[in-house]
């Protein structure tokens, strides 16, 4: 799997996107971005690390609030510009909200809805 970081192609931001799936449920959980640092880090750790655009600096899901992604496996998609990481949420939660899911509004004819 370490070769995984020589197919991808990272952005003009050195980024490429990311999307955590519960290994359990194959719900969605979440979209962050990694850079090649953070993705070496989870390889080597096996935590995920994320690289927060924000703050412009590395970012280890969990550190704070106990919610680690433990990666159970890692796809690269055809082109090579997003990385599926099939993870083991702790505490069940994955957004900052506290929501499981960063995806729970739902469309629902007009009205978006949170499910």
């Amino acid at each position: 799997m370490s070769d995984l970081i020589d197919f991808v192609k990272f952005n003009e931001e050195g980024l490429v996107a990311s999307v955590a799936q519960d290994y359990r449920t194959r719900k969605v959980l979440m979209l962050a971005w990694m850079s090649r640092e953070s993705i070496l880090k989870t390889l080597e750790i096996g935590s995920v690390f994320y690289y927060s655009r924000s703050r412009k600096s590395l970012w280890h899901k969990g550190e704070t609030s106990g919610q680690y992604q433990i990666v159970k496996d890692i796809f690269l998609d055809c082109d090579g510009d997003s990385i599926l990481l099939i993870v083991d949420q702790k505490k069940g939660i994955a957004c900052h909200t506290g929501k499981p899911s960063c995806f729970f509004r739902r469309r629902e004819g007009v009205v978006w809805n949170e499910s």
